[in-house]
Formats: structure tokens, sequence, C-alpha cells
């Protein structure tokens, strides 16, 4: 029996019909609303180890192992980067192999029970990529934010925030690349983050109060010398870069923004999340509800995430059509507001997120001729 279930036929017997959906509600609604990079998320399948060499690594063949690109292996006190499908390789035929870039911890064993995330590396920039960076505390309203700053000699400052089921080393993608055109980068551990401090509620409150604590970002960067920020965003992350843009007393500072994979449509997230984490499907209208009382937004009005009139910044939007938590539909509606500001670049065959992982060429590419006039 599923836990959420069980737990809804437990309040069943001691409760009336009214205060069990309002019970029921906020059980599940925390359940999808917790951060933690362990949960599932749409499409996160289980793939099993079928064997590991020194360059390949066969794994349980699904929609998820064939995808294209780079992603992190992670699962069982283990972290891998792994690369393309390798075709033509000798494999089972339940199997797919796909090159194996390096184990950034643990050992790779046959039967052991794996995912692919978005997140490719572990550990800080230093150790993962060789990239110098200092370990910093931004003053937030709830206390201090953990965050890497890799330093650059432009005064242009890119502030990164990371979304949902990852941590701040997932925005570590695109670190070399920023690198490489001089961008120094703040990484940013927000609320509810290891090693950040935590809400009363523990819970993801979808950016509308997570925000904040980029705009502690961008106070930091100003206060340390940037002359404009540009925020790149992931999931939750990229609506925090939204909401920052449109309500930061520092907004004219902003220079520009990327969103990779916005939660636009939240009604849609909560439902997905929810039903990712076990909610049978018929409590996914209590858990609507109940996130939108515990976490202040109308989120069955999903306009209301973010007013595209109020944008005053260049913005690039990387989405595409297979993302199972924020529907690419609302990123078009999103861009075809405002064709003056908004640029959106579609990748196909990627999950939430994980739109560098799928074509980093191609994404790299897009973010250079972005961020070429903005530096």
């Amino acid at each position: 029996m599923r836990p959420v279930t069980a737990a809804a036929l437990a309040v069943l017997t001691v409760a009336g019909a009214g205060a069990t959906a309002v019970a029921v509600g906020r059980y599940a609604g925390d359940i999808a609303l917790k951060p933690s990079p362990d949960h599932p998320l749409p499409g996160d399948s289980r793939l099993t180890v079928h064997s590991a060499g020194a360059e390949r690594i066969a794994l349980t063949r699904s929609f998820a192992s064939l995808r294209p690109g780079t992603y992190g292996l992670t699962g069982a006190g283990c972290h891998a980067e792994v690369g393309s499908v390798v075709h033509g390789a000798p494999h089972p035929a339940d199997a797919v192999v796909r090159r194996l870039e390096r184990v950034t911890h643990g050992t790779l064993r046959p039967g052991m029970r794996m995912r692919l995330t978005p997140q490719v590396h572990s550990g800080n920039p230093r150790d993962a990529l060789g990239l110098d960076c200092a370990d910093i505390d931004v003053p937030g309203e709830l206390g201090p934010l953990p965050a890497w700053f890799v330093p650059g000699v432009r005064d242009t400052w890119v502030i990164t925030a990371h979304g949902l089921g990852t941590t701040r080393e997932h925005p570590m993608v695109v670190m070399p690349f920023l690198h490489r055109h001089r961008l120094p980068v703040l990484d940013l551990a927000y609320r509810n983050d290891p090693g950040a401090p935590r809400t009363t509620d523990g819970i993801n409150h979808l950016g509308d109060s997570e925000w904040r604590d980029l705009d502690a970002a961008i106070r930091y960067a100003v206060r340390y010398g940037a002359r404009d920020v540009v925020l790149h965003g992931w999931s939750v992350g990229a609506t925090m870069a939204l909401r920052a843009a449109t309500h930061s007393a520092l907004r004219d500072r902003i220079s520009g923004l990327i969103l990779d994979s916005p939660v636009l449509d939240r009604h849609t997230t909560v439902r997905a999340l929810a039903a990712a984490r076990g909610v049978p499907r018929a409590l996914l209208p209590l858990v609507v509800r109940a996130a939108e009382g515990v976490t202040g937004m109308p989120v069955h009005r999903p306009a209301d995430a973010a007013d595209p009139a109020a944008l005053n910044a260049p913005t690039l939007i990387f989405h595409g059509p297979d993302d199972r938590i924020a529907p690419w539909a609302a990123s078009r509606a999103f861009a075809a507001r405002r064709p003056d500001l908004v640029t959106l670049h579609a990748v196909p065959h990627a999950p939430h997120a994980a739109m560098w992982n799928a074509d980093p060429a191609g994404y790299e590419e897009a973010l250079r001729r972005f961020l070429t006039p903005l530096m």
C-alpha cells in the first residue's frame, strides 16, 4: 500500500469527511513540495547497472537510458558522469550502452539501482571542474546562504539558481562555458537546501518566497563589484529569477534572464510532483488546494506565476515538449506575449531542467549569442 493511501485510510477512521480532506490534502501536499534530491520526479525511473568498464556502462533499456546527451548517474552511495549512447557496442537486448566519463565517488557494480539526473557533477567547482572558487555566505533574511563564487574579470556577474530535485551542484554544467567567457559566477544555495537555513514548514513555495534569497544574492553581487547581473535559473530557480526581475528593489541591475524549464503553470507542476511521489490520483485536487494554502500562491491561476508584461530585461528560455513537470505550452505562451524581449530556444528529447544535458553544444551556442551583447 502506498504511504499516502495508508495515511488517508488511517485518517478516515478517526475524522469526518471534511476534516479528512483537509488533513490528507495537507499531508500529500507536504510530500509533493518537500525539497529533496532523493525524491522521484516524473519520468525519473530507476535503472539497473548491467556492467561497467573503464569507458562504458550498460544500463536497463528504457526511454530514460536512451536519452541523448550527458547526465549524472546516482544511487547507492555512488555518482558517475555518463555521456551519449554508444551504438554498435555488444550488449544484452534489454540494455543500453553509454559512455562512462568518470566515477566521482563510490563504486559501480552490476545489479546497482541508479537514476539519471541533470546534475552531472558532484562536489565543488574546484574538485569537479578544476575551477578556482571561493566558499562564501550570502546574507539572507533567514540567515547565511552558502554559495560558490567563481571569479572572472568582467563586471557582469551570472547568478545561478538550481531547481527541483537538484542542488547548487547542478549549475556547474554551465560553469566551464561561463568561465571561458570570463564571467564571474555566483552559484547560490537557498532556503531548505543542504547547509542553508530551514523554513518553519520546510516546503518549497515554487519560487514565491525563495526569490528573496536570489534577491539577497543580487545585493551581494552589487556590493562586491557587479555593475549588473544576469540571472540563470532552472525549474523553480527560473521562476525565482522571474520574480526577482519584477519584484527586486535592484531589478534595474538585472541585464538579462536565462530560464531553463521555468515553472510557470504551478497547478500542473504540483499535480505532477504529487503523482510521482505516490499520491493517488483521487487526492490530487486536494493536493492542489493544500499547496495553494501553504504557499500563499493561487496555483489554479497559472498566469499569476509571472507576468511577462512586467519584464524589462532580455530573456532567453530553454524548454522542450518532453518536460513532464513544467509544461512546454506555458513557456511558448509566455514568449509569445513578449516577442520584443523573450527568445524561446526549443530542445527536444529533454526531461525537466535537462536542456543543457540533451544538447550541450546547442545550448552553449544559444547562450553565447544571448550573453555577448550583455557582457
